[in-house]
């Protein structure tokens, strides 16, 4: 297994409202990037979370990749959105529709301040447990 796992924190965002309320909205959103990063959606959930004292519900939108996964959190009453972009790189390197997702993601959402991080997960070697049975 190896695959690239980005996730940002983004605050301060100026996007539409639709953005960060709406579940549909957000899906087709979510889905039209998915396809432009040309990367393969295989399952979707949408869902909209109630209002509470504290200010309107948010979103969360997934999306199943073929490559593995998207994830979307909103806080509508912070302006704020979490997102998680992880691409399994079996077979062929999908780093790069992995950037060009978060950034058509962080454009949808204009935000004022990010915290971004990427992470290599896996190792392209066989792992230790077949080498080991392989002994």
């Amino acid at each position: 297994m190896q695959g690239l796992h980005l996730t940002a924190d983004l605050h301060g965002c100026r996007c539409a409202p639709a953005w960060l309320l709406d579940a549909a909205a957000l899906g087709d959103a979510c889905t039209h990037a998915v396809r432009t990063a040309r990367l393969q959606t295989v399952g979707q959930l949408f869902h909209a979370f109630p209002a509470t004292a504290h200010g309107p519900g948010g979103v969360t939108a997934t999306v199943l990749l073929a490559e593995s996964h998207l994830c979307v959190h909103t806080w509508p009453e912070q302006h704020a959105v979490t997102l998680d972009v992880y691409v399994c790189n079996f077979g062929a390197d999908h780093s790069g529709k992995a950037h060009a997702l978060m950034d058509a993601l962080l454009a949808l959402f204009e935000p004022t301040a990010v915290d971004r991080h990427a992470l290599q997960r896996g190792d392209v070697r066989v792992n230790a447990d077949s080498k080991l049975s392989n002994a």
